[in-house]
């Protein structure tokens, strides 16, 4: 394919004009850059002076000052040239301070700066005409215009990616892994071909491909040769880059500095990572993100040490500082569920000088007053943790009061994806309904897990969150056999983007409990639904069977919900609109299970921590509106 050297030196020439552009370097009759090209940036101080200017405001500025100039481009290509072209920053003096013959060069001078500009764009044939307007009387401005013709766009036409050092060597000696990441490395290439060409977009793909190949455990890696050539003729684009790995860093040693009260074991079973594991950046940020989960560090920092010498033991690099060993917090709030309430808390990061941790919370409401107790180790290989806790909890609702008292001894275990809690639980429940009181007392068996497939945990936008619990036990109670029961609840929400700006949100809940005639489980057991993450419209908890009067728990629960949102505006991205429509109840059959309906509409702002959201739904069984409100992500 025939390379102009005329193309070749005005992409040279045009880098030393654009502000931020990668740097696109060809050597006349080579067909590599020099190794300083990869992953460079040229920048022009004038440039980035006069780039401080609203283009919008080019014309006025010119006009009042004696002179106008005219840009006459699509409207991408007239801000570009607007910001950077000479002869329009100058045009933003005054007309007596130029000097005839600088003003006469620089107009001059305006088709070769306005191609050069567009070379970086990926513009290699345009047409540029200047006409130069004079003044038609003393208070009128003289006039430059230029009339921009920018012609077709370059496109990539081929792509020639090579590998050098360990990763290559290991490949072609048939190591699968090494193969693998050669491959997928290629593949996520972000200039493909038939892709318009940029010098913008040429930087952006090696910055990528740089840093894809430095994540996955290859920490040295550099560029060694990068090249774009420009056929002008065809308009395409053939792209060359050949990447030196380096050697693979693996995981060796830790190096940790900061710790007083704290274990090194506890940090040391947070790395997830056995000696001889390649140190990629996945594994260095789930690392950071354990060690802040924990709760025993205000602040961290996790780095590796890339000394190509000891890559094959490389350490990784731990600064923290440790949280106090007590703390209190104070809360007041208010939920549409159970009304405004005030809490304190207290967490012991060391309990007795033992690597335990424990965790008091007292809550007092108008509706709720509990208390939720929790001694739990520190994190143990495979990130397990043994927990101790108990929780005594009060709640009134529009039909009965509910007095549950329950002691837990479990092991449960944290990762990005999962959670896993196992435990045995003895429970008692006391539901006062009219002064009347029904008891129930039962121990029980139960698993329960949450798998996470989302963009986010936070906010997330697309995938799906699986909940799924399972358990089984024998109880008593106040006018019932003693017997078996088992309980099952599965939950899955899913997240779907639609188009560029719509977003949808599905939920489907179902749970039965299993129990014998005349048996009775206790009332944590069974199921009522209602409120801001069941079926809005209805009461907290308010719907499910009448038991003795008032609504009860049921054995049987079903609810669902479709969800559409949207941005409110261009300008405010995190405050979104939304409608919605939920169904479901609860009921001692599932012949007895009638759903009811709930909708309305919501606004939904998308904080750090988790999605506010505030609902009005309109319940149609009870023919009424309600406000909903609540915060973060229901598991």
């Amino acid at each position: 394919m025939p390379i102009t050297a005329i193309a070749r030196l005005a992409l040279a020439t045009t880098l030393a004009l654009c502000s931020g552009c990668a740097l696109l370097a060809t050597t006349a009759g080579t067909d590599s850059a020099p190794k300083a090209a990869a992953g460079a940036t040229v920048s022009s101080g004038g440039a980035n002076a006069a780039s401080s200017a609203a283009s919008a405001a080019a014309s006025a500025a010119a006009a009042a000052t004696g002179v106008q100039v005219e840009v006459q481009a699509t409207p991408e290509l007239k801000t570009l040239l607007e910001r950077y072209l000479d002869v329009v920053r100058l045009g933003r003096l005054a007309r007596e301070d130029v000097a005839e013959s600088e003003w006469t060069r620089l107009v001059d001078a305006a088709p070769a700066q306005v191609r050069e500009l567009l070379q970086t764009q990926g513009y290699f044939r345009p047409t540029v005409q200047v006409e130069r307007l004079p003044r038609r009387t003393a208070g009128e401005p003289e006039v430059v215009r230029l009339v921009v013709d920018a012609g077709p766009r370059a496109r990539i036409g081929r792509v020639r990616l090579e590998t050098e050092g360990d990763l290559e060597r290991a490949a072609e000696a048939g190591d699968a892994a090494a193969r693998a990441l050669r491959e997928q490395w290629r593949a996520a290439w972000e200039l493909p071909v038939g892709k318009d060409f940029s010098s913008e977009a040429w930087g952006v793909a090696k910055a990528a491909a740089l840093a894809r190949l430095r994540g996955a455990g290859y920490a040295t890696a550099q560029w060694t040769g990068t090249a774009a050539d420009v056929d002008v003729a065809s308009d395409q684009v053939q792209l060359f880059a050949s990447i030196d790995s380096g050697p693979l860093f693996r995981f060796g040693s830790l190096e940790i500095d900061g710790l007083h009260a704290q274990d090194e074991r506890t940090v040391a079973n947070l790395v997830g990572a056995v000696r001889g594991t390649p140190v990629t950046e996945t594994l260095l940020l789930d690392f950071h993100e354990r060690l802040q989960k924990s709760g025993l560090f205000d602040s961290v920092a996790v780095t590796l040490d890339t000394d190509a010498a000891s890559a094959d033991a490389a350490r990784i690099v731990v600064a923290l500082h440790e949280a106090p060993l007590q703390a209190w917090r104070f809360g007041v709030g208010v939920s549409a569920n159970t009304g405004p309430r005030a809490s304190v808390e207290h967490v012991y990061r060391r309990v007795f000088g033992f690597a335990a941790t424990a965790n008091n919370k007292v809550e007092w409401g108008s509706e709720r007053q509990a208390w939720n107790g929790e001694l739990s180790s520190q994190a143990q290989p495979g990130f397990y943790r043994n927990l101790l806790g108990g929780a005594v909890e009060r709640l009134i609702t529009s039909s009965d009061t509910v007095l549950s008292q329950r002691l837990r001894l479990g092991r449960t275990q944290d990762t990005k994806r999962i959670e896993r809690l196992y435990f045995v639980e003895a429970e008692r429940s006391v539901r006062t309904v009219d002064a009347l009181d029904t008891s129930a007392i039962g121990i029980s068996l139960n698993y329960h897990g949450v798998w996470r497939e989302v963009d986010s945990v936070a906010l997330p936008t697309q995938g799906v969150i699986f909940t799924g619990q399972g358990g089984v036990g024998r109880s008593h109670g106040t006018d019932a056999a003693t017997g078996w029961f088992s309980r099952a609840y599965a939950r899955l929400t899913g997240y779907l983007p639609l188009g560029d700006s719509w977003y949808s949100q599905g939920r489907l809940e179902v749970g039965r409990v299993f129990l014998r005639p005349n048996g009775v489980a206790p009332q944590s057991q069974l199921f009522r639904a209602g409120g801001d993450d069941s079926v809005r419209g209805y009461g907290y908890l308010s719907l499910g069977p009448i038991v003795d009067g008032a609504v009860g728990g049921g054995n049987v629960l079903v609810t669902s919900s479709i969800e559409l949102a949207r941005p409110l505006a261009a300008s405010l991205p995190a405050w979104w609109g939304a409608v919605f429509v939920d169904a479901g109840n609860a009921a001692n059959s599932w012949g007895d299970l009638k759903p009811v309906l709930g909708y309305g509409v919501g606004v939904r702002w998308r904080s750090p921590v988790g999605p506010l959201r505030l609902d009005l739904a309109y319940g149609q069984a009870v023919h009424s509106m309600r406000l909903h409100f609540s915060v973060g992500i229901a598991f």
